[in-house]
């Protein structure tokens, strides 16, 4: 499946642990699909987003003995899911996929508003600035993040996981009322895009400067990081198998 969420009001994807949450993008997709099927499935995702963050093209698969065509799938989905979360693909896919486990990269946007007046429409979905960053400088501090990295102090992972990753593309567009910020890497950790897009903020506000970058990579400068950008501002943008 291909889908695509406004995660305004959801706990993320999925919400484990001593924080286990029902009101996710997960629980509501396996309330329909058991609705459907009569089965308990396992979903299996391509990124796990967080809480409140967007989804233009997350993908998710499952296993079923439904004799349903894909297209009765998607109708039947898009029928009974809330009109904040929409299927706009399904499609057979071999037995072995695995959504999480066969994903090459992902791709993260961050939408930042610069322009005079925060717009009332766009505001669950971009985060505003109310001073105007030097995009030049962010592009520059960028460049220093690309590459295979120890990711530790840009996430909130708990220990006992790899915080080792390799970031593809770091691009940084601006026009007059808003800096998009698109972010390609092999995986993300737990809060690491919006750790990422906070630091190149504050770079490009001149409260920090890039050379501190290196410093913030080191994993035994464990209070060098940022705290994570608003996640209002950040989409899922693609998952590439």
């Amino acid at each position: 499946m291909i889908l695509e969420y406004d995660g305004s009001r959801y706990s993320g994807w999925q919400r484990l642990g001593k924080d286990e949450s029902e009101n996710t993008i997960e629980n509501k997709l396996l309330e329909v699909l058991h609705k459907m099927t009569g089965e308990q499935a396992e979903l299996n995702c391509g990124s796990r987003t967080e809480a409140g963050v967007h989804a233009y093209a997350q993908v998710a698969n499952f296993k079923t003995n439904t004799g349903m065509k894909c297209y009765e799938i998607k109708n039947y989905l898009n029928r009974y899911l809330p009109m904040d979360i929409a299927i706009t693909g399904v499609e057979e896919m071999p037995e072995r996929f695995h959504a999480s486990l066969n994903a090459k990269s992902k791709t993260y946007l961050y939408r930042i508003a610069t322009g005079d007046v925060p717009s009332v429409f766009d505001r669950k979905y971009t985060y505003y600035c109310f001073h105007q960053p030097n995009v030049i400088h962010m592009k520059e501090a960028a460049k220093l993040l690309l590459g295979k990295h120890d990711f530790k102090n840009f996430s909130s992972v708990k220990k006992g996981k790899s915080t080792v990753k390799e970031i593809y593309l770091i691009d940084i567009n601006q026009d007059p009322k808003e800096i998009q910020i698109t972010i390609k890497a092999n995986d993300f950790l737990h809060n690491m895009a919006r750790m990422l897009v906070s630091t190149l903020l504050e770079i490009g506000l001149g409260n920090r400067s890039m050379w501190e970058i290196e410093k913030i990579l080191d994993p035994d400068q464990p209070e060098a990081g940022n705290m994570p950008a608003s996640a209002q501002g950040l989409f899922l943008q693609e998952v590439e198998y």
